[in-house]
């Protein structure tokens, strides 16, 4: 005789007939309810419910539960007002899924309406209060509960630093007359989420003198104290404890301690605490991500990353963050678009911290465009998605596009703090915005509570410095309530080099050199003035002091990144592969740069030697040589360019043309922002 396999289906029918007949429900019949409702099948649950004739108080509480718990209020408010008896464990139930679905006000009906409340009554409420920041009906409710258990107190304390209230958390802390674990741990892991790790730790270190049995809970929580504090020699003491007590294997204990050895440069120590045991849990992987990262290791990060697709693991929030921020690190956006990609299928695209990630990544990598679409993808826009496109938006010259995004920004009342405004002034200096500069400047102070920082004066001299109000800019600095840094005075001192104002200039150097004897930049800037102006003695003269301290300038650098490789150029630099492609190729355009009648702008060569000399100097500068070099190994495209210093001005006008030549977009990042040259013009209206 065949086996034959019942549907589940029939044996629940058969049974809801038994029961029928019965009038009563079976042990079986609460068996299946309770699979149901462990499963989320509410629907299913829901129908053999209601075909039961006389439901008892525990079945009716399972499924007020299994409503709550799955966000079905009114169902579950519907089945609590049938019942004509309710016991205070279905009161609390049903206050508690309330609290749980986000209604306050229906917890707080309930609670009135309760005529024997206990202390989980008065828990629930204020965890719920808590939770939503009502900090001060917690308090009342907490003072007015005739007795407090610990798991009251331990309530308080964990809202108290859920809300900020940190001096709060303590002192409650402090007035308990029993502490748990719990009581502890709250403690330690709030202290440290608000960057007081070694007062955390300290904490630990009294838990242990009143002989508390810590948890795998408080040993994760200590460990990321010991991350955060940097201490390496109580986290590996520590470490030492967790293999001892068996609790090596737990999750967020080994995430804890790859991240305490990473944060501390210790990344082999970090690898071999992951490679210990198999592990499927992405807690696990993405610290091991993250720690990678912070060390720089961000092929071995991306090696991290493809390793977990390819085992199965989906990737989190915090792994796609992780991978593209090694992405943007390496400016590799070929990798960053493969990681935008998993991202757009598992569909956290969109996440805020994701999308974050997507509009750094594609501005600091030269696609400004591609950053708005990631931008405008993200639903809740948080104050990190405002800045990280205001900021990106000013980097590319797109002094409108940054200014038409605040007025958004203020629309929508989102936060804005210093850096909001740091981004906006960087955009109205590379826009040449002078007044909208001004007025900016003007109302930050009236903003809220933002005070002016000495970023925002640094970008507001720089402003006037690049509109030729160099006396203005100096009387600003001049005017500063707090004493100006470095930036301040070598930004004055760079829109003296743009304006040849010679006597400014020492001004500038000389208060430079005050704050710092060894700077080199200052020493370029002023060297590179005398030779704008063709006093090659005190170019000389400069050049000798800079070699006496010891000082070196440095090289002009630029590089291509082609899937994850850079390929680095120095001026005149010959030690690439692809050598002689690449002076052929750069032969070809300074014939084709002759013919659309370029001439060379002899003054940034910067040496006191023939012209000829300087024509050759000029045309072997690294940026020429990287775009030649892209040139041959790439078709159609646009081309993007890295380089640690200015564009020169002569290179910035001979790009113009090469991008007409080749009918190729021309991407240039240099030290200051992007320019991005087509069919003979650059983004920043040779403004820069």
């Amino acid at each position: 005789m065949p086996n034959y396999v019942v549907p589940r289906c029939y044996i629940s029918r058969s049974l809801i007939g038994l029961a029928r007949f019965f009038r009563v429900a079976s042990p079986t019949c609460y068996s299946i309810l309770s699979e149901h409702l462990k499963n989320q099948r509410i629907d299913e649950a829901k129908e053999l419910f209601e075909r039961i004739p006389s439901p008892n108080i525990y079945l009716c509480t399972k499924m007020i539960a299994g409503y709550a718990e799955n966000l079905r209020l009114n169902e579950a408010l519907q089945l609590f007002d049938k019942m004509p008896v309710k016991d205070t464990v279905m009161w609390n139930l049903m206050i508690k899924g309330c609290v749980d679905c986000g209604n306050m006000d229906m917890s707080l009906k309930l609670f009135e309406e309760m005529t024997q409340r206990n202390v989980i009554s008065y828990t629930t409420m204020i965890s719920g209060f808590l939770k939503f920041g009502k900090v001060k009906e917690a308090e009342s409710l907490f003072s007015e509960m005739p007795q407090r258990d610990v798991a009251a107190w331990n309530a308080m304390i964990y809202g108290y630093f859920e809300n900020g209230r940190v001096e709060e958390a303590v002192k409650l802390f402090e007035l308990m007359h029993y502490r748990n674990v719990i009581s502890w741990t709250s403690v330690i892991s709030g202290l440290d989420q608000y960057g007081r790790s070694d007062e955390a730790l300290l904490i630990f270190k009294k838990m242990l003198d009143f002989f508390i049995e810590p948890t795998s809970s408080t040993f994760a929580s200590v460990i990321t104290a010991c991350a955060n504090a940097r201490d390496l020699g109580l986290g590996s003491e520590i470490h030492a404890c967790v293999v001892k007590l068996g609790y090596l294997y737990d999750t967020y204990v080994t995430a804890s301690l790859i991240t305490l050895y990473a944060n501390c440069m210790h990344m082999d120590d970090s690898s071999k605490v992951f490679s210990e045991r198999l592990h499927i849990n992405i807690v696990v992987w993405t610290s091991l991500l993250t720690g990678y990262g912070l060390n720089y290791k961000h092929k071995e990060a991306l090696k991290v990353f493809g390793d977990m697709i390819r085992i199965g693991l989906l990737p989190n929030q915090s792994s796609f963050t992780s991978a593209l921020n090694s992405s943007c690190e390496m400016e590799s956006i070929d990798l960053g678009k493969e990681i935008h990609g998993v991202a757009v299928k598992l569909g956290l695209n969109t996440d805020a911290f994701v999308g974050n990630s997507l509009v750094v990544l594609y501005s600091k990598c030269g696609n400004i465009d591609d950053g708005l679409i990631a931008f405008k993808e993200i639903p809740e826009k948080n104050i990190v998605s405002w800045n990280s496109i205001i900021v990106g938006c000013a980097q590319h010259g797109f002094g409108n596009w940054a200014l038409t995004l605040f007025a958004q920004m203020v629309r929508s009342r989102a936060d804005m703090d210093d850096i909001t405004f740091t981004g906006l002034l960087a955009a109205c200096s590379h826009s040449g915005m002078l007044e909208k500069g001004r007025r900016l400047f003007q109302y930050i102070p009236q903003s809220s509570s933002i005070e002016v920082t000495l970023e925002h004066y640094s970008c507001m001299v720089d402003i006037l410095c690049r509109s030729g109000k160099l006396n203005e800019a100096e009387d600003l600095v001049k005017s500063m309530p707090m004493r100006p840094n470095l930036s301040i005075w070598l930004a004055l001192l760079s829109g003296c080099k743009k304006h040849l104002n010679l006597e400014l200039a020492e001004r500038a150097a000389e208060n430079v050199f005050h704050l710092d004897p060894n700077c080199s930049a200052a020493y370029v800037l002023l060297s590179n003035i005398y030779a704008f102006s063709g006093r090659w003695n005190d170019v000389a003269r400069v050049r000798g002091n800079m070699r006496r301290r010891g000082n070196t300038k440095q090289p002009g650098c630029s590089w291509v990144n082609q899937k994850g490789i850079r390929h680095t150029f120095l001026s005149g630099d010959t030690s690439h592969p692809l050598s002689d492609g690449i002076y052929e190729k750069l032969e070809w355009l300074t014939e084709k740069l002759k013919e659309y009648g370029y001439v060379p702008d002899q003054r940034y060569a910067l040496h006191d030697v023939e012209d000829e000399q300087k024509e050759v100097l000029l045309s072997y500068h690294s940026e020429r040589l990287a775009i030649c070099f892209a040139l041959i190994t790439t078709h159609g495209s646009a081309i993007t360019v890295m380089k640690n210093l200015r564009v020169c001005g002569d290179c910035h006008s001979a790009i113009k043309l090469i991008a007409k030549i080749v009918d190729r977009e021309i991407i240039v990042r240099d030290s200051s922002r992007f320019h991005h040259f087509r069919d003979g013009f650059c983004s920043c209206s040779d403004y820069w």
